[in-house]
């Protein structure tokens, strides 16, 4: 179901080749997505630094629902499988909806994690990507591990 939001700006006027492949992947994974029971379809890909192609992710719900991890998780997830230790570059989420839609606060902690404050989040829909913001923009005083000086 899409939704219209007045005066909402359709898409972002520049975005570079590698974004626009990125956004491709993530509509690919968003395809993919497990949502029987919501049928908000997304699709996420983590393009990380030194790493050709963005990893994809989508959304997979569980009838319990406790246990479906979103698109951006999925994304994370399958970074640290498939490369331990990585320093992401950019984030795409992308749905279906008119205006485009934030991750959940979960998958900005787990986004806090394993990135810098600066991190690029390009928000899109199946027409093009629509907003860009910052992980500190979407989630300003995440909870990281304090590490105390000798």
């Amino acid at each position: 179901m899409k939704r219209a939001c007045k005066g909402y700006k359709k898409a972002m006027a520049k975005i570079t080749a590698e974004v626009e492949k990125a956004w491709q992947t993530a509509l690919k994974a968003r395809a993919n997505a497990h949502s029987p029971y919501s049928k908000f379809k997304v699709g996420a890909a983590l393009k990380l630094k030194g790493v050709a192609e963005a990893i994809p992710g989508c959304n997979v719900e569980n009838a319990s629902f406790g246990a479906t991890i979103c698109a951006e998780r999925t994304a994370f997830t399958q970074a640290v499988a498939w490369h331990g230790r990585f320093e992401p570059e950019f984030l795409i989420v992308a749905t279906d909806e008119v205006q485009a839609t934030v991750p959940c606060a979960l998958c900005l902690q787990v986004i806090a994690e394993f990135s810098s404050d600066n991190l690029p989040i390009y928000l899109a829909n199946t027409e093009g990507v629509q907003k860009q913001y910052t992980l500190k923009d979407l989630l300003p005083y995440p909870f990281r591990a304090f590490k105390a000086s000798p």
